[in-house]
C-alpha cells in the first residue's frame, strides 16, 4: 500500500497519474495547502521541504520499516524502479531520465513562477507576467521539436510523459495556445484520452482557474508569506 499525500497541484497529480497507470494500491491522505496543512509536524517528518506531494511506501521492495519520500522527480523515479514499469532499459532510459529532469528544473518552475504572476500575485507585475510567459513558450517549444518525431517523449509512454504532462494542462492560464504547437497538441489530447487520466482529473480540468476565487486572504498568507498581502 502506497500512502500519497495529494493536493491537485501539477506536481501532485503527476504521481497519481502513475499510480493509476500502474494500477497500484494507493491511499490519498488529502494535504490542504490553503489550510497550512504541509506545516503539520507529522506531514513534516515525512515532507520536510513541507510541499506535496509525498509517499509513504508500506511495502518497501527492500522489506524494511515504511519508506518516506518527498519531490515529485524522485518519488516518480524510486515507483518506476519498484515496479518496473515505465521506465525503459538502454538509451531510452537515459532519455527518461534526463527528460524528467528537463521538466524538474525547467517546464515546472517557470510555468509555476507563470502560474503565479497571473492568478496569485496580489497585483499584476507586467514584466514578471511577460519574463515567464515567454519562458514558458520557449519551453513549449522545446518539447513540441521534440515530439515532431516520437510518439511519446522518450518513444514509450513513461514517467516523462507523467512529469510533463500536469504541467500543459493549464495552458490557457499560462498564457499559451497549443495551436501553435502541433506535435504538442497531439501528444497532448492522446495522454488526456488515455483511461488513467480521465479517472485522474475528472473534475480537474484547471488546476488554476477553481483557486481564483476561492483563495482567501489567510490561504495567500499561508501559501506565500508576507508577500501575498
Amino acid at each position: 500500500m502506497i500512502e500519497l499525500y495529494f493536493w491537485p497541484t501539477p506536481n501532485g497529480l503527476k504521481v497519481k497519474l502513475f499510480l493509476e497507470e500502474a494500477q497500484l494500491p494507493y491511499r490519498v491522505v488529502l494535504v490542504n495547502l490553503g489550510k497550512g496543512e504541509q506545516l503539520a509536524p507529522a506531514f513534516l517528518a515525512i515532507a520536510p521541504n513541507n510541499r506535496i506531494p509525498a509517499i509513504v511506501d508500506r511495502e518497501p521492495a527492500d522489506g524494511g520499516p515504511p519508506l518516506p519520500l518527498f519531490e515529485s522527480g524522485a518519488i516518480l523515479w524510486y515507483l518506476a524502479e519498484k515496479t518496473g514499469r515505465f521506465m525503459p532499459r538502454g538509451r531510452a532510459r537515459v532519455e527518461v531520465l534526463t527528460w524528467l529532469f528537463w521538466q524538474m528544473a525547467g517546464l515546472g518552475p517557470m510555468a509555476g513562477q507563470n502560474g503565479h504572476f497571473r492568478v496569485y500575485a496580489p497585483q499584476p507585475i507586467p514584466y514578471a507576467i511577460e519574463r515567464y510567459t515567454r519562458e514558458t513558450h520557449r519551453l513549449y517549444g522545446v518539447l513540441n521539436k521534440r515530439l515532431a518525431r516520437r510518439e511519446f517523449i522518450a518513444g514509450e509512454y513513461s514517467i516523462a510523459d507523467m512529469a510533463c504532462y500536469p504541467w500543459i494542462v493549464p495552458h490557457a492560464a499560462h498564457g499559451q495556445d497549443l495551436d501553435e504547437f502541433p506535435h504538442l497538441r497531439r501528444w497532448f489530447e492522446a495522454i488526456r484520452a488515455r483511461p488513467a487520466t480521465m479517472r485522474v482529473y475528472a473534475g480537474v480540468e484547471d488546476t488554476y482557474a477553481p483557486q481564483r476565487q476561492a483563495l482567501s486572504a489567510e490561504a495567500r498568507r499561508v501559501l506565500f508569506g508576507s508577500m501575498a498581502g
